[in-house]
């Protein structure tokens, strides 16, 4: 945790309202410059597989989606866009800030769907 830093006067606000902010107790955190390695999380499919942990991880997401016949590969048709993906990817964390696991998703850009035309049914857990 970044220790806290007391702000010099010239910088505290003045408001005319009564609310108290850490600014106005001079109170400031220090900005965090740069970020282990292992805690990044890359932008891009690019970025991944330049990092071992987060290659692996994208491989295992896409055997997962080729094992339970996801999707499948077919001709565009000439009158149809095709709809884009974007890889995610996210740390998660165990409640004392620990690396648990290292996750990556390929989601479809599903803004760009038209019903009827791109997809016929929709699923919903919920």
């Amino acid at each position: 945790m970044p220790e806290v830093i007391a702000c010099p006067p010239s910088r505290v606000p003045h408001n005319t309202h009564s609310m108290v902010t850490r600014a106005k107790d001079g109170i400031r955190k220090p900005r965090v410059l740069h970020v282990e390695y292992f805690d990044e999380e890359p932008r891009s499919i690019k970025e991944a597989m330049k990092i071992p942990h987060w290659k692996k991880t994208a491989q295992q997401e896409f055997d997962a989606l080729i094992a339970n016949n996801t999707w499948s590969l077919v001709s565009l048709p000439k009158d149809r866009v095709h709809v884009n993906c974007k890889w995610i990817f996210k740390v998660k964390r165990n409640v004392d800030g620990t690396v648990s696991r290292y996750k990556a998703r390929l989601v479809v850009k599903g803004f760009l769907q038209r019903p009827g035309i791109d997809f016929h049914e929709v699923f919903s857990l919920l």
